[in-house]
């Protein structure tokens, strides 16, 4: 089968074509798996900190990818919960030990062994790919494949920072970058909390128009004053000097959630200039999502039906995957970029 591999860390500055198109063996689905043909796979800034070497693959070489859209091709051994032909998605989360403290709780997430669809094990930047059937999930019949794949990560880690972030119904939140996953929370945050107000810091002008577009209240750049303080932040960005000003546009009490599996370390400096009195005091509180649950991605999906959330989604042919990942380092990012696989007849 045809398959993208990412072989080695890569400087995205100089490497154009980090993703190398080879033909790999046909995965056999073992007990409890299934066997997923792929038709399509979300593009995420993780990918990029993959092939960076900010959160390098457990292996090289891996299939990247982890918002996978696709139907049940075969089934292992003692797998029930799908049957071939059915439509399912799968997320971040690959697998988990099931045993500790952590996955006793709820908190997969957290667990010290928990693996990454397209890191730890091969994702969907191919035309198959095998999981344990209680990681995949089914799809709503309410979404197009193109329409589901960002949910499987970019809404669903979305749905996660929003949670954490405990906002309530009339108060102000403010979203730190304005791509794949941010966009979906405004959606999300628009029905949950009908009488808060949402503010939106981004760079790019097309994406602070496309904010007020879908309903943010006010759009700015990252160095723009608010035109109030805001009770909880979140930050989507890949550097931190977006850290430091959300830190001072927060109210007393104010929450800050960082979603992103890492930081550049282009302009880590910016962190001197936090100043306990402005960024800190006052009871202000940091924290950070890491992965997603099973629970995560069911919950988002539910409610994404019901809202409904549609994405907004641009599609690159299978053949383009490199094109995708450029595009996403190096151009505005309007919605969520997806890899389209050819559709047999």
């Amino acid at each position: 089968m045809k398959a993208w591999l990412i072989q080695n860390i890569s400087d995205l500055a100089l490497e154009t074509k980090p993703l190398h198109l080879v033909d790999i063996p046909l995965p056999v689905p073992k007990k409890n798996q299934i066997l997923i043909k792929v038709r399509c796979c979300g593009v995420c800034h993780t990918e990029l900190d993959e092939i960076e070497g900010r959160t390098p693959p457990a292996y090289f070489p891996v299939v990247p990818g982890h918002q996978v859209v696709g139907i049940v091709e075969a089934c292992g051994v003692e797998t029930f919960r799908f049957q071939k032909g059915d439509r399912v998605g799968v997320a971040w989360i690959f697998s988990a030990c099931g045993q500790c403290e952590f996955c006793l709780s709820g908190l997969e997430n957290l667990c010290p062994d928990f693996r990454a669809t397209g890191r730890d094990a091969n994702g969907g930047y191919a035309e198959y790919m095998v999981i344990d059937a209680s990681y995949a999930f089914k799809i709503p019949s309410d979404f197009s494949d193109l329409e589901t794949a960002p949910l499987l990560c970019a809404g669903a880690i979305g749905y996660r920072a929003l949670m954490l972030a405990g906002l309530l119904d009339g108060q102000i939140l403010g979203l730190s970058g304005f791509g794949a996953s941010a966009h979906l929370v405004l959606k999300m945050a628009r029905y949950l909390y009908p009488e808060s107000k949402i503010f939106v810091f981004a760079r790019n002008l097309h994406e602070r128009q496309f904010a007020l577009q879908l309903g943010a209240n006010w759009a700015g750049d990252h160095s723009e004053v608010p035109p109030n303080k805001l009770n909880a932040i979140i930050d989507t960005t890949p550097v931190w000097n977006t850290i430091v000003q959300a830190l001072f546009h927060l109210k007393p009490g104010g929450g800050l959630v960082i979603n992103a599996i890492r930081k550049e370390s282009t302009d880590q400096r910016a962190l001197l200039q936090i100043r306990y009195q402005d960024h800190l005091w006052m009871e202000k509180n940091i924290k950070t999502v890491a992965n997603i649950t099973r629970s995560d991605v069911e919950n988002f999906l539910a409610l994404a039906a019901s809202i409904p959330i549609k994405p907004v989604v641009e599609t690159y042919p299978f053949e383009k995957a490199n094109e995708a990942i450029m595009d996403l380092k190096h151009k505005h990012v309007k919605g969520a970029k997806v890899i389209v696989f050819p559709i047999e007849d």
